[in-house]
Order: structure tokens, then C-alpha cells, then sequence
């Protein structure tokens, strides 16, 4: 059993802190790159960054990177390929959302607290593999559904933005993608399997890039955005990931997905302190719910686990 909660959980708030102020970089490149080509160099470069970080970690085993037996390969091959158009789905409901907010909404707190509700999701969707569910996720959908309706129908119908519809499509994207990863993950490590549907994610991305934005690509704008391209794909992808493997390494799975939620209050933290997005009253109060929501969803594995 893990034991140091402590420093694993100072290890996972860092990587925390950096997927939370990751939506400040996607919603400031989302004025200059288009979602699916900004998708497309994030995930390379993430699968890049990953990659190198197989290469050191596996330097002294030097096993090759798909296994020598067939079925084996191939379980590798599907599970990238799965996980990857997941991912790929995942992340452009998500840049598309986030694009869509009008000037003047605290995008990256409404796009960090609605993405995590695949925190709550993910059980629910257990119900289709006859999984019991524990009253305390319940009583988190309860809490989130009020959140919810305080965040995105502060003005009443008219204050839910299609943007905000796109974001939560992405959390439910998000969840079909966690359980994909829980199936596979123990066929082919973690590191591999992302490095995987890094590339898968990011070749869908560049495909449907060259469909329907190639016409109206400017260069100079994907300059523009570089220090929020490469800290999506190097900090966000590479770094936060690699600090979460090693982060969970000494902190229980509950405290682990407790600890990395506060993704989303970082979210808003960060869209406050940099791009000066501040929430009304209402808003706040909604962003607290949806935070606590994800907190009760996990209260019963945490009890569970500390038994």
C-alpha cells in the first residue's frame, strides 16, 4: 500500500497546476490557430516529449517499443489507435468550446470546471459494465447539476453558451477515453500507450486541419502561438504526465484523482490572475458546487481505501 500521500500529493498538485493553466494557453492560441491544426502540434509535440522520456527511462532494458509477438502487437496497435481517436475527439470539442466563448466570459474556469465532471461521469458510465456505484457519486450528480445550472444559466436559458454544450460534450468524450485507457494501459504501460495516441490524436487532427482550415492557415499566427503550443506539448503533455506517473507511485488512487481535480480550480485561478476573466457571484458559487461534486464522487473510494 502507498503510504506517503504527502509527497505524492505535492507531486500531482504540479502537475495540477500545469494542465490548470494549460486552458489559459489554449484560449489564448485560440484567437490565432485554428482548433484542429493547434490539436495537431500540441500532440506531436507531446508524443515527442513522451518519447524522449521513453528513451531515458528505458535506456538500460532497451526493449523494443512494440512486443516481438503478434497478438501482442497488435493489443498495442488497437489500444493506441482506440485511445487516440478518444483522445482526438476529446481534445477538439474541447479547443472548439473554448474558441467559441464570446469576449469577456471566464472561459478557461468554465471550460476547467465543466471538463472535470468526467470525474463523476466515469462511474456513471461504469453502469453500463455492471459496476456498483457508491451513493456518494449520486450525491455528486446532485451537487453538479446544481453547480451546473448556477455556471452556464446565470442569465437564465439564454446564459449557456454553445460553447459551454461543446465543453461538456468533451467531458463526456473525456470519460469514454479514461475507460479506454483502463483497458489497455496494463497491455502496453502508460508512457507507450500515450506516446501512441499522442500521434493517432494528432494525425486526426492534421488530417481534418488540412480539410477544412489549410485555406485560411496563417504561418504568422502559429508563431504567434508557439509559447502556447510547445506548453501544451511539452509542459502539459510531457512534464504534467510524467509527474503524474511518479505522483501516484506514493499516493492512494482516491488522493491521487482528489488531488489532480484541482486542475479546474487552477483553471480559474488562472484565467483570473493572467487573462483578467473574473466570475460574477453566481458563477463562483456554481464552480464551488462542481468542485465539491467531484469531491463527494470520490469520498466513498477515499473512505474505502483509508479503511
Amino acid at each position: 500500500m502507498r503510504t506517503n500521500n504527502i509527497k505524492g500529493s505535492l507531486i500531482l498538485i504540479t502537475a495540477a497546476l500545469i494542465w490548470g493553466l494549460a486552458f489559459v494557453a489554449q484560449s489564448g492560441a485560440a484567437a490565432l490557430v485554428p482548433p484542429f491544426t493547434f490539436n495537431a502540434l500540441r500532440s506531436f509535440i507531446g508524443a515527442a516529449a513522451l518519447y524522449i522520456f521513453y528513451i531515458f527511462t528505458n535506456a538500460k532494458q532497451k526493449t523494443p517499443f512494440f512486443p516481438a509477438e503478434k497478438r501482442e502487437r497488435k493489443s498495442h496497435i488497437l489500444g493506441g489507435l482506440i485511445c487516440g481517436i478518444c483522445l482526438a475527439i476529446s481534445i477538439n470539442f474541447q479547443q472548439f468550446g473554448i474558441a467559441f466563448y464570446p469576449k469577456g466570459v471566464a472561459s478557461e474556469a468554465r471550460a476547467g470546471f465543466i471538463t472535470a465532471l468526467y470525474v463523476i461521469l466515469v462511474p456513471i458510465f461504469s453502469l453500463f459494465s455492471k459496476k456498483k456505484i457508491h451513493p456518494a457519486v449520486w450525491l455528486g450528480v446532485v451537487i453538479a447539476v446544481i453547480g451546473i445550472y448556477m455556471l452556464c444559466f446565470s442569465g437564465g436559458i439564454s446564459g449557456i453558451y454553445l460553447a459551454d454544450v461543446l465543453v461538456f460534450l468533451c467531458a463526456i468524450s473525456f470519460t469514454t477515453h479514461i475507460m479506454a485507457v483502463d483497458k489497455f494501459v496494463s497491455l502496453t504501460g502508460g508512457v507507450k500507450l500515450s506516446i501512441m495516441q499522442f500521434i493517432i490524436a494528432g494525425a486526426i487532427s492534421l488530417l481534418l486541419g488540412v480539410i477544412f482550415e489549410f485555406s485560411h492557415l496563417q504561418i504568422s499566427n502559429i508563431i504567434s502561438a508557439a509559447p502556447q503550443i510547445l506548453y501544451l506539448g511539452i509542459m502539459s503533455s510531457g512534464v504534467a504526465y510524467t509527474l503524474q506517473i511518479v505522483g501516484q507511485k506514493y499516493a492512494e488512487p482516491a488522493v491521487a484523482s482528489i488531488t489532480m481535480s484541482l486542475e479546474s480550480v487552477f483553471a480559474a485561478l488562472g484565467g483570473w490572475l493572467i487573462s483578467g476573466n473574473s466570475l460574477s457571484g453566481r458563477e463562483i458559487l456554481g464552480c464551488s458546487l462542481v468542485f465539491i461534486a467531484i469531491i463527494a464522487a470520490q469520498a466513498g473510494d477515499f473512505k474505502k481505501q483509508q479503511a
